[in-house]
């Protein structure tokens, strides 16, 4: 941690420095003086150190000024080109060098530091990172660069940080997505009309035009379909990751930019627009002030988070438990884990002790009984194993000392009341092992209800021993969650139950049919209950064509749940590890995303706390 320290104030001192001169009235006329006065003899010394000390009191510094971090990558030694800089500083954003280092643990730690992040031009990439073998052709690469500016950029997009990538910049983030490149332009990509891509002109004056996509957000940032850009590379993107889509082309096909707006931010120029802005060029200057724009939301959007309680309500991480190798603190395929957790700033979550509908003998009920405590069980046994990353918690307060402690916490609930078998005493043996919610079912009917999926309507909502677990859950204090319940149920319950109720991971039936869906008159009843709905980020709840779902739709669902049922009675269940998860926001590392998204939509703090976990901690405790 002292080396991340280290790197990251010597960076900020450096660019503080430079802001600091170029703000200054002075600057300009005083340094040649000063440096002057610097050679005089010793009796004049004093009057020139008051000069400099006068200098640099006097810059206009406002020290309450929340601006972005932004790194830069570098060359050889940390080398950067001064006009990175100056296109940073002149958008708003604080400039912070990253030099290339093989400390994995500083690196990490510089990046979650970083509001964005500017990937810099330089030498060729060498294409052994696309498998392909290097052409004659190939210009200067440098591998150690590559591979650490490869690692910078991973480590980025897995904190969901907003990244402008200029020329290799651009063609390195394409290659980390699986993209891949022309090694030399000239040799491989035949034109009728060949665009010259290495011009000799200064590079703050352009030499060919480019078109760009009217739909394109890069067309609304420079306000014009058309323009005229620089060109200093013989590379250039050949095969486009699929994450990010064309936004603009030379008159000979080659790619001169691409993004991944909506889902993510991400853009990317073949051209050099901070050598345009350096020569004056002020429509340019627009790519670096967006850019700026949304690191600054990305920033605002920490902040947040580290001053409010953020909880996912359902996540069915302990589905992995009995695959080898599972470790719960480690970054794997799950979407849900202790790594990806502190990347994407989530304070707490919900692990779901999931149980499949089965038979309902006596011995088949046992069987489930069995079970479910097993799982329970070795979600407690995986909380010990990672004492020092996490701990269980069991109300609100013991969830702010956790965070407080810098932890991460973890919630049971039970999904599907199929676990309680036919036998009342289950629930407070349940509750003793710390379990907070029970969903009433899965997508089978079982002895206590109808589901809203699979149902033969056995009971037209509850059953005589589902009007019993009501009241044993009201007066235990265990949250009921009527996430997958049949509408006969909904309403059996809101007729008896005397406590607030959840619905851990469900979205609104008005944007999609699911029948997992709330209608708005089941919103309203949520709200009269005192009750809370965790919109879903699973894509078939989200949006009837699933291919399409995105974390924007999953945001019209937020919107509508908080016109209907009001800003109190909304908050977030993933469903991560057990299907959820959609472009925008693909597991627990990219929720700081969902509270971009909501920023942009004119959410306030208050709000967004309300939606993060507010309103089910409020819940918990007048549940308990």
């Amino acid at each position: 941690m002292k080396k991340i320290f280290f790197i990251v104030a010597a960076c900020l001192l450096l660019m503080q420095s430079l802001t600091i001169e170029a703000q200054s009235k002075q600057s300009a006329k005083a340094l040649p003086a000063t440096a002057k006065a610097l050679s005089t003899p010793a009796k004049a010394l004093p009057a020139t150190v008051n000069k400099w000390k006068h200098t640099v009191d006097s810059a206009e510094i406002n020290m309450r000024v929340n601006r972005p971090l932004i790194g830069l990558s570098c060359g050889k030694g940390g080398n950067v080109t001064v006009t990175y800089i100056n296109a940073v500083l002149k958008a708003g954003g604080i400039p912070v060098l990253i030099p290339v280092m093989t400390d994995a643990n500083a690196l990490r730690g510089a990046v979650a530091a970083l509001d964005g992040l500017l990937m810099t031009g330089g030498e060729d990439v060498d294409p052994i990172w696309f498998d392909e073998e290097p052409l004659p052709r190939l210009g200067s690469v440098d591998p150690v660069r590559d591979e650490f500016d490869l690692k910078l950029i991973r480590l980025a997009a897995d904190r969901v940080i907003p990244m402008l990538g200029i020329c290799r910049g651009e063609q390195l983030i394409n290659v980390a997505f699986g993209g891949t490149l022309y090694q030399d332009i000239p040799s491989q990509h035949r034109s009728a009309v060949p665009v010259k891509h290495n011009q000799d002109m200064p590079s703050g004056f352009p030499s060919h035009s480019i078109k760009i996509d009217s739909a394109s957000r890069l067309a609304n940032i420079l306000g014009t379909t058309e323009t005229r850009v620089n060109s200093f590379h013989h590379q250039a993107v050949k095969d486009l990751a699929p994450l990010f889509h064309v936004t603009a082309y030379s008159s000979d096909s080659v790619v001169e930019a691409y993004e991944a707006y909506p889902h993510y931010p991400i853009l990317g120029t073949q051209f050099h627009p901070e050598a345009l802005v350096e020569g004056g060029d002020t429509v340019m200057l627009k790519i670096f002030k967006d850019f700026v724009m949304q690191a600054s939301l990305y920033r605002r959007a920490k902040d947040i988070h580290s001053r409010i309680l953020t909880l996912d309500t359902h996540a069915d991480a302990p589905l992995y438990y009995n695959r080898a190798g599972y470790d719960f603190a480690a970054r794997r395929r799950n979407r849900v884990g202790l790594s990806k957790m502190q990347e994407g700033m989530l304070d707490g979550v919900f692990l779901a002790a999931y149980i499949g509908q089965k038979g309902r003998s006596d011995d088949s009920l046992q069987i489930a009984v069995d079970k479910v405590t097993g799982i329970i069980e070795a979600i407690h046994q995986h909380i010990r194993l990672n004492d020092d990353l996490c701990a269980l918690a069991t109300n609100p307060d013991e969830f702010a000392a956790i965070k407080a402690s810098g932890k991460k916490a973890v919630f049971i609930g039970i999904e599907n009341g199929y676990a309680i078998g036919k036998d009342i005493t289950n629930l407070e043996k349940y509750l003793k092992m710390g379990v907070m919610y029970i969903t009433l079912c899965h997508s089978y009917d079982n002895d206590i209800c109808d589901t809203s999926t699979h149902s033969n309507l056995e009971w037209d909502g509850l059953s005589p021993f589902g009007e019993e677990v009501i009241r044993e859950m009201n007066r235990l204090g265990i949250m009921i969650d009527l996430s997958h319940v049949g509408e006969s149920t909904f309403w059996d319950v809101m007729k008896l139950t005397t406590k607030p109720v959840i619905c851990s991971h469900s979205s609104v039936k008005a944007l999609c049919k699911s029948d997992r869906n709330l209608t708005d008159e089941q919103l309203k009843a949520l709200a009269a209950n005192g009750g809370v709905i965790q919109i879903c980020l699973l894509d078939e709840f989200v949006n009837d064509d699933l291919k399409k779902a995105t974390l924007e739709d999953a945001l019209n669902h937020i919107d509508h749940a908080v016109k209907v049922a009001g800003i109190d009675h909304v908050g977030i269940g993933s469903d991560f590890d057990g299907g959820g998860g959609i472009p925008g926001c693909q597991g627990a590392n990219e929720l700081l995303q969902l509270t971009v998204k909501l920023l942009e939509r004119g959410y306030s703090e208050p709000d967004i706390a309300k939606i993060w976990g507010g309103n089910l901690l409020r819940v918990m405790s007048e549940v308990r």
